[in-house]
């Protein structure tokens, strides 16, 4: 007479013996048909167009110790004048940055506040530097650089690289008479190159022109992102 501990065994030998059997008919019907393994990859290069600023304003960044509360006026009235939404690229970096800012430097106390402003091209950075520099705001650090459409573009790569392995499966098989069938398996890996140097404000100063009168604010020139997607690629050979 069987107890339940027996037949709760036995169903669960029977769920094995079944799930084992069906792996291995998956694999043995991959394996026994005939099919061609290749790879290719399909790459680009993108302007960024989201870049982040971080923007640190400090007392004794300023030559008269000017407060930070005047330097955040100042950096308001710039985003302003450049026409920059302050609601949607203006952010604090840490929200207890504005209310535990304070560090001791010796007998003093300094406030600080961090902020990151997202800005879209080049010309609008080389602008920023200009105006910021001139209400004494230097401490300035590109963060990171992105491109908005990513997600579409690595698909479309995806798309050119499998058609390239496509072709290439299809001209191996030509010179022995066969031809190439469905595919059996894709796998994909993408790789993202973002090549920037860090800069602060005063060495973009220095290299831009400096404060001169005369000088006109210009393109802040970025490298392109490289992107790059590989695929591998197994079809049956018909």
């Amino acid at each position: 007479m069987y107890t339940f501990k027996n037949i709760h065994g036995i169903l669960l030998l029977m769920i094995l013996i079944l799930s084992t059997h069906q792996s291995f008919s998956q694999t043995k019907n991959f394996i026994d048909q005939p099919f061609l393994e290749t790879t290719a990859s399909s790459d680009t290069l993108v302007i960024p167009d989201r870049i982040f600023i971080r923007i640190l304003l400090k007392e004794s960044d300023s030559k008269n110790n000017t407060s930070v509360e005047e330097l955040e006026n100042r950096l308001i009235q710039v985003l302003d004048q450049l026409k920059i939404d302050r609601s949607q690229q203006l952010s604090l970096i840490d929200a207890s940055t504005e209310f535990q800012g304070y560090f001791l430097k010796g007998k003093t106390i300094e406030k600080q506040k961090a902020y990151q402003l997202l800005i879209y091209d080049g010309t609008m950075l080389g602008k920023l530097l200009m105006a910021l520099e001139g209400v004494e705001i230097s401490n300035v650090a590109l963060e990171k650089l992105e491109y908005s459409d990513m997600d579409s573009l690595k698909l479309l790569l995806k798309s050119r690289a499998v058609k390239k392995a496509l072709k290439q499966a299809k001209s191996l098989v030509k010179p022995l008479g066969q031809h190439i069938g469905t595919a059996l398996y894709i796998s994909d890996r993408n790789k993202v190159y973002q090549r920037h140097k860090n800069f602060s404000l005063a060495n973009e100063m220095d290299a831009l022109g400096g404060s001169d009168d005369n000088y006109l604010p210009i393109e802040v020139d970025f490298s392109k992102i490289a992107v790059r997607m590989d695929v591998e690629v197994k079809f049956k050979i018909e």
